[in-house]
């Protein structure tokens, strides 16, 4: 499937933009028979499973020139990769556990000539940054996932949406997400139609800031 199911939905992207992400295949294709970060199934499917499903956030805030967004077990740069190319003037750091991951990243990244993505092959505990958002894929159930994050979020906003989580998850959340009485659920389904989105939601959870 081609880069082009991305521009279907999104038509505001420049030519250098466009390239970028016409670029991800090829890259990724390449890195995948070096070192398995992305199923081959997922790879056939790069641009639906991978950067559709990341630039879905998008569908929710679109981050403003200057933020900080931190992308928690990044794996091989989803969603921060594509989003970083979708927001140029926005700081994009990706963090993940696993080494061979973060080379990946590193080497997609200045593949596609970011200037605005720095990789840490870091656990996110480790980190002493704030940032105004924090982004990732279902790496863990939420309780567990703002445990890991705590303390990461700035204390002033300047987004229409206060600082916060943006998780891309699927499936039943009410259980997972019972605790949290802030949280919003935003279906993907009724911004793509692809079957692939029929579960897929991303959830915004407001986190104040904590010294």
């Amino acid at each position: 499937m081609p880069a082009d199911i991305v521009f279907k939905y999104f038509h505001n992207f420049s030519e250098e933009q466009q390239q970028q992400f016409r670029q991800l295949e090829s890259l990724y294709q390449d890195w995948n028979m070096k070192i398995n970060v992305v199923s081959r199934k997922d790879i056939d499917e790069l641009y639906l499973r991978h950067v559709l499903h990341s630039l879905g956030i998008m569908k929710v805030l679109s981050f403003k020139p200057g933020a900080q967004i931190l992308d928690v077990g990044t794996g091989g740069g989803f969603p921060g990769i594509p989003l970083a190319i979708a927001f140029p003037q926005t700081h994009f750091t990706l963090v993940d556990a696993i080494g061979k991951k973060i080379k990946v990243v590193e080497e997609v990244v200045q593949g596609l000539g970011l200037s605005n993505v720095t990789a840490l092959h870091r656990r996110v505990e480790e980190l002493d940054g704030h940032y105004d958002f924090i982004v990732s894929r279902a790496v863990a159930a939420m309780p567990t996932f703002v445990r890991w994050v705590k303390g990461r979020i700035k204390k002033h906003s300047v987004h229409e949406l206060k600082n916060g989580i943006l998780y891309l998850k699927g499936g039943d959340l009410e259980e997972e997400l019972q605790p949290y009485r802030t949280v919003k659920v935003f279906n993907l389904k009724d911004h793509f139609e692809e079957e692939f989105f029929e579960t897929k939601k991303v959830v915004y959870l407001p986190v104040k800031y904590q010294r």
